[in-house]
């Protein structure tokens, strides 16, 4: 007995320093989406404190890349205005069928009320970068533990939104007959980008919108991130505000928004079911590393 219990003391030991490398290996992109909603707050600020944040220059090269793929479809504009055009006249029509089609009256409405509609331009030009990159830029400096999961929905839903913008050209309703285009109209921030073809931003590019796809992936960062109510509530009204800025400025269809919607919650499931995938193969490494210190020792 005497001589027995130092070696299984030392394979227990060395199990149990194998299982405890497989298992942090594993935590830098499989813990951090499962946890988002599981962890204690004391556990969660300790997972943000220990893991370790993503390479910056990979960030970059991903938003640059994403960059390159929305320029690329954005040069093919010019030939594709008839066709977009038409799928948009084809999304009213659908509308008017369904009696969803409000965005005449609100853009009409909205178009007659100058001041308010240079609030609400300067609110859609420029909301959708500065929140969206403000929270991902706070997630990677602050939040490494839930930050992989939710930056991997972002570039999912650009990516999803991308295929549709290829496949699926529409053209926004302030480019019909009988819009105004409020943003152009009031000269508000941003207003640069307007007109038939600005070369500074994919004219053809509703359907989905992605203005509601970003606000919604911002207010799941914000449940995840924060437990206070009234932050969460203010996060729980960013969706709405901006869907009604796309519709009264002019920029997308209901039907827009219910296309954005959809492609979020495909971006999260497809993101989710990633995340569970390389969890599922942590314990399998970590069973590998016992056995592999076994058999050394």
């Amino acid at each position: 007995m005497s001589t027995l219990a130092p070696i299984e003391t030392r394979e227990a030991s060395t199990a149990a320093t194998a299982g405890a490398a497989g298992t942090a290996g594993a935590a830098g992109e499989a813990g951090a989406a499962g946890a988002a909603g599981t962890r204690a707050p004391g556990e969660t600020a300790s997972a943000a404190r220990t893991l370790p944040r993503t390479r910056l220059w990979v960030e970059a090269l991903t938003v640059a890349w994403l960059c390159w793929v929305y320029d690329a479809i954005n040069n093919l504009a010019p030939l594709r205005l008839r066709l977009a055009l038409h799928h948009g006249e084809q999304l009213l029509s659908a509308e008017r069928w369904l009696h969803v089609d409000v965005e005449r009256t609100l853009d009409r409405w909205l178009a007659a009320h100058h001041t308010l509609g240079l609030l609400v331009s300067d609110y859609y030009d420029n909301a959708h970068f500065v929140v969206t990159l403000g929270l991902l830029g706070w997630l990677w400096l602050r939040r490494p533990d839930v930050y992989r999961p939710l930056r991997n929905a972002l570039v999912l839903v650009n990516v999803l939104g991308f295929a549709v913008f290829w496949l699926f050209p529409v053209a926004p309703p302030r480019m019909l007959p009988g819009f105004v285009d409020v943003v152009a109209a009031t000269h508000a921030i941003g207003s640069w980008h307007t007109g038939a073809l600005a070369s500074a931003a994919n004219e053809l590019a509703a359907m989905p919108s992605l203005h509601i796809a970003w606000a919604v992936w911002c207010t799941v960062v914000v449940w995840r991130a924060c437990e206070r109510a009234a932050v969460r509530a203010l996060a729980s009204s960013y969706p709405f505000v901006t869907a009604f800025a796309v519709l009264a400025t002019g920029n997308h269809y209901v039907l827009d928004v219910l296309g954005g919607l959809a492609t979020i919650a495909l971006a999260f499931a497809l993101a989710g079911a990633w995340q569970r995938l390389r969890a599922g193969r942590a314990p399998a490494r970590g069973a590998r590393a016992v056995r592999g210190a076994r058999a050394a020792s």
